[in-house]
């Protein structure tokens, strides 16, 4: 019988199976098989950092300019991001918790028409047309009721975002064919989601897992009971393991303790949304310390900074970078969770190289 993977034998797997040789944006994106987008700049976007470590020849911007040549949405997961468009079968139609009630279905059957008439429109054109006013948002503040219409139309897949312009979403109408909606069909979407997350996020602590399937409610909350029956199915199918009292998960046809999974001398800071670092109870388990995303904590509360990017050096994230771009220069701020840097050469040299590929990253095509 194999041995059982130790907690070293997991921490090189999370690292390497997720940071692959770079390669096309599509073919990254089908890899990762969903990318979390965020709209904060600190020094980039989300979606820009994750895709540079993985992607040949990356620049800041990239996936925003190529979006309409690849086959890719902008679409829910888990959370908000991209994904490959032959994954939104398996979420849509999507049956949004609250249904409308008679008035704002007819509102969208109006904007759904003249969206097809146009064939694509910014929101301002909406508001201009339909003048539908104000309405209380999610924060208790008043946003554009139009621009709150066309988010509910997206989710519930009647558009799809065609392009951006300055960062907002210009939709054109979108068309899924029918689910299956028999109870095979359905269980046979929410395994194969549970798959996508497992693939995107293994190793998984059970709790993770849990959760991760829980988000899955926010993607395709019509399938929330299969989900649930999927997800005791795949505790039995998926390799596990228990280290210290805590159940790990990954892809069944997956080794742990391979070779193929070594981790390299480069350098790397990571997005917080990246999936090497993603998961906060994974991260303390993996690296024995606590990484928080404090953009939105007060300032007087922050331990880490804004915007703290993970440093992954040979397999661990021993510390993290506030990194400020400024008129075409980097500005990091480090901070390390031993207290200081390691004293090395090589450590030095790894942290100029990523400084440098990052100023490469920031420099217009």
């Amino acid at each position: 019988m194999p041995a059982e993977p130790s907690l070293d034998d997991l921490r090189r797997y999370a690292v390497a199976r997720t940071l692959f040789k770079p390669t096309t944006l599509l073919a990254a994106i089908q890899r990762l098989g969903f990318v979390q987008a965020d709209p904060i700049r600190a020094p980039a976007r989300a979606q820009d950092l994750t895709l540079r470590h993985r992607v040949k020849d990356y620049r800041v911007g990239d996936l925003e300019r190529r979006y309409q040549r690849l086959a890719i949405d902008e679409d829910c997961f888990v959370n908000y991001g991209f994904l490959p468009r032959e994954h939104l079968a398996l979420m849509h139609p999507r049956q949004a918790t609250r249904p409308w009630d008679a008035e704002t279905q007819r509102k969208a059957a109006d904007v759904l028409a003249f969206v097809q008439e146009r064939g694509a429109v910014h929101p301002r054109e909406v508001e201009q047309h339909f003048a539908h006013g104000r309405v209380r948002n999610y924060w208790g503040g008043s946003s554009n009721a139009s621009t709150h219409l066309l988010d509910g139309m997206h989710y519930r897949g009647l558009l799809r975002v065609k392009r951006r312009d300055s960062g907002t979403r210009v939709y054109e109408a979108a068309a899924h064919p029918p689910p299956d909606d028999s109870p095979e069909g359905g269980a046979r979407r929410a395994a194969a989601l549970i798959d996508l997350v497992v693939r995107k996020y293994a190793p998984l602590p059970a709790a993770s897992l849990t959760y991760l399937v829980r988000l899955l409610g926010y993607g395709a909350p019509h399938l929330s009971a299969q989900t649930q029956a999927a997800l005791r199915l795949a505790r039995e199918r998926l390799a596990s393991c228990r280290l210290d009292g805590t159940i790990w998960y990954w892809p069944a046809d997956e080794k742990p303790r391979s070779r193929r999974y070594t981790v390299d001398e480069r350098l790397r800071l990571l997005s917080p949304f990246d999936p090497v670092v993603w998961d906060r109870r994974r991260f303390e388990l993996l690296w024995g310390w606590k990484y928080k995303f404090e953009a939105y904590t007060p300032p007087a509360k922050r331990q880490l900074g804004y915007y703290a990017l993970p440093m992954l050096w040979r397999g661990h994230v021993i510390g993290w970078a506030n990194v400020s771009a400024r008129e075409g220069r980097l500005e990091p701020v480090f901070g390390y969770a031993g207290g200081a840097a390691p004293r090395d050469a090589a450590f030095r040299i790894a942290l100029d190289e990523e400084l440098q590929r990052m100023a490469q990253f920031f420099t217009a095509r």
